[in-house]
């Protein structure tokens, strides 16, 4: 299984409220963003781990560099490192995509914050559907906390049958921002990207046009970094899931 991240984005929200660390860097439960997420996917039988990060992120770059030499927590670490700034989260899953063509894989963004065991159990499930035939399986989750939510239409449960900025029928949950997917569905990006279409949304919209199975996985919580008090809910999840754990 190959995994991606993308974390090219500038984290401008963050820092007008005073986070002076790029967002990948940012702490939570006491790891960073990014490496949170390469720990969870190492767990998880990682081939390939293929991170973009953006060029005016010294910090960023260089942090995955020595992870890349040195690897994580007494771990090696199969990294592949992408440095470029990016218009759009399409344009970076583009730049990604000549290294996710082999096999199946899954794509999150650096801030998506997650409980470790269920993402495990996404992955599993997420291997049985694509064993069946399914294009891909997408988390979804019915906590709302997004300033700009992508519903999600499920008509035929649990088969995702649109994407919506707004509330529409049969919209039971948002995307969780997990995207478990087989390369099949990358010829769908590139026609998205010579159309010169961006955002992450409008590709999953495409990719039904384009008759993709894509499966809805429900998840639980999952919690998007955008803003300092969305630090402090995360802070108290993971706190929550640990003590839960005891």
């Amino acid at each position: 299984m190959k995994y991606a991240i993308i974390a090219a984005g500038e984290g401008s929200r963050l820092m007008q409220e005073g986070v002076q660390l790029p967002k990948p860097l940012v702490r939570v439960g006491g790891e960073h963003l990014v490496d949170r997420l390469i720990r969870i996917f190492l767990a998880n039988k990682a081939d390939e781990i293929v991170v973009i990060c953006n060029e005016q992120m010294n910090d960023v770059a260089a942090h995955l560099r020595v992870v890349q030499r040195n690897g994580l927590a007494g771990k090696s670490v199969p990294l592949r490192l992408i440095v470029k700034r990016t218009p759009s989260s399409m344009h970076s899953l583009y730049e990604l995509s000549p290294y996710l063509h082999a096999s199946p894989f899954v794509l999150t963004t650096v801030d998506t914050v997650f409980k470790e065991d269920e993402f495990a159990l996404f992955v599993n499930s997420m291997n049985t559907a694509l064993a069946a035939g399914d294009n891909g399986m997408m988390a979804v989750t019915g906590f709302v906390d997004d300033e700009k939510p992508l519903y999600v239409q499920t008509n035929n449960p649990p088969y995702i049958s649109g994407f919506y900025d707004e509330l529409a029928p049969n919209c039971h949950y948002i995307s969780a921002g997990i995207y478990g997917l087989t390369p099949q569905c990358l010829p769908v990006l590139k026609t998205c990207i010579e159309r010169g279409e961006s955002r992450m949304r409008n590709f999953q919209r495409a990719l039904i046009a384009n008759g993709m199975k894509l499966k809805a996985y429900v998840m639980g919580k999952v919690l998007d970094i955008d803003h300092v008090s969305d630090i402090n809910k995360a802070e108290k999840f993971l706190y929550e899931q640990r003590n839960c754990h005891l």
